[in-house]
């Protein structure tokens, strides 16, 4: 019979690998058409890996925790059918042994039809499924996933009341249990640690060996972290980060934001914060530096033609993620703040895409809403620039007036941009602000919504 490698899948263009998070079918498990096989995450976000043939899973190429690259062949499908991708069991690269499955057997017989491929799938999860008051329960993997996360028990994990078709446990339910969860998650001890394969740090990232006291408390970088770090060192090392800081009188816009606001809620069913104004604004400015919405591949300059504004948002957990408004210089005001909100909300509750979050050209990042003046972010590679909002604060600021200057109370933000000096001198980089400066400090504060 024909076989078919499943391949790890294009994450998005600054993404080269993922994590192998867990494998949701065996050796000798049956596999339908966009059935998902694997689980897989990136620093942005977790990911079901599918098929694109129906068959049977023949080898299994990488165990969990795995890092594999993009392109590279994850599993072996034997088809019923002959395929387009005709490779021989030689061509494959030898599968990493698995223990032998506790779980049911395969079927002897390979299902004649997408139907009965399904039939008998949906056969094995629920033989393996876990029995509740004498019923087979079904757990979506991202489910078991979350569970296995907060160290939720099968039997804690048997009393989550389920929304979903026939009572599935689905992601919302789990996560509205966690939140009014009253037995708080076990602890976690370093003797658990060093009995938990997937908590193990990389071998790449050394870490400095230093005396521990029995008050010490150990807690593992999450998968996401450590994800999180190897990108920031990554584009420290890639890029020549380079600062240029300015301070903004953001009086008219204020003032003009807090006479629209409660109408804009009423009018558009969303609140309007500073966030999309700042993001539409740079869109305006962006077009006149092309160089700041591009990227460097070798000693190439590739101007970036659409604008996609990356906005880095706080996750519950406090890691940072990255959705993209894509084509934001097309967006009216009313659009991104409503595409803001979307965002904002999907990255809260762990429900964006893959695409939310790939494509990005330039990035914006609110330092101030942690009461910070200002800050010098990383560089979001491959990326050449990212923009700092500090806190608006009132500030005695002089102005200059026809009776000579006199001192008066000004909402004032410091912005930082850091930019890739490899490429972007510091004329440009403060030319920059100096634009978007200009645009905020004259706003009209007449126009309408």
């Amino acid at each position: 019979m024909p076989i078919h490698q499943l391949v790890l899948p294009s994450m998005g263009e600054s993404v080269s690998e993922a994590t192998i998070t867990q494998w949701l079918k065996k050796v000798g498990d049956t596999v339908a058409v966009d059935e998902a096989v694997v689980e897989v995450a990136t620093d942005k976000v977790d990911s079901e890996v599918a098929s694109e043939y129906a068959g049977v899973i023949k080898e299994i190429l990488h165990p969990v925790n795995a890092v594999v690259g993009v392109d590279a062949p994850l599993a072996v499908i034997e088809t019923a059918d002959k395929v387009t991708q005709d490779v021989t069991l030689a061509a494959v690269p030898k599968a990493i042994p698995t223990p032998a499955p506790s779980a049911p057997k395969a079927p002897e017989k390979v299902a004649d039809s997408p139907q009965q491929y399904m039939e008998q799938a949906q056969a094995l999860v629920n033989l393996v499924s876990p029995v509740v008051d004498g019923q087979k329960r079904f757990y979506s993997p991202l489910v078991k996933n979350i569970a296995k996360e907060e160290n939720i028990s099968a039997q804690e994990l048997a009393t989550v009341p389920g929304s979903g078709k026939d009572g599935r446990v689905t992601k919302a339910d789990i996560l509205a249990f966690i939140k009014n969860r009253k037995t708080p998650p076990v602890a976690i001890t370093q003797s658990r640690v060093a009995a938990s394969p997937s908590t193990v740090t990389p071998a790449t990232r050394p870490t400095a060996s230093f005396a521990k006291s029995d008050s010490d408390e150990v807690v593992p970088m999450t998968r996401m972290e450590q994800m999180i770090s190897d990108h920031m060192m990554h584009s420290l090392k890639t890029s020549a980060h380079v600062q240029s800081f300015i301070e903004i009188d953001l009086t008219k816009l204020w003032n003009w934001r807090e006479k629209v606001k409660n109408q804009f809620v009423k009018q558009h069913g969303v609140k309007l914060t500073f966030t999309p104004i700042f993001l539409h604004l740079v869109a305006q400015v962006l077009p006149e530096f092309p160089l700041l919405n591009a990227v460097l591949e070798g000693t190439s300059i590739i101007k970036k033609k659409d604008i996609n504004l990356g906005m880095a948002t706080a996750l519950p957990d406090g890691n940072l993620i990255v959705p993209v408004i894509k084509q934001a210089d097309m967006l009216s005001l009313t659009g991104l703040a409503k595409k803001v909100h979307e965002l904002a909300s999907n990255a809260r509750t762990h429900t964006l895409s893959p695409d939310d979050v790939q494509s990005g050209t330039y990035t914006v990042t609110n330092v101030g809403m942690f009461g910070s003046l200002t800050g010098t972010p990383i560089i979001n590679q491959p990326q050449l620039a990212i923009l700092a909002l500090g806190a608006i604060r009132k500030v005695p600021a002089v102005l200059e007036t026809e009776n000579g200057d006199v001192i008066a109370i000004r909402q004032q933000m410091m912005v930082s941009h850091s930019y890739d000096h490899r490429i972007i001198n510091g004329a440009m980089g403060g030319m920059f602000l100096l634009r978007l400066k200009q645009r905020i400090e004259n706003w009209d504060e007449s126009q309408a919504i």
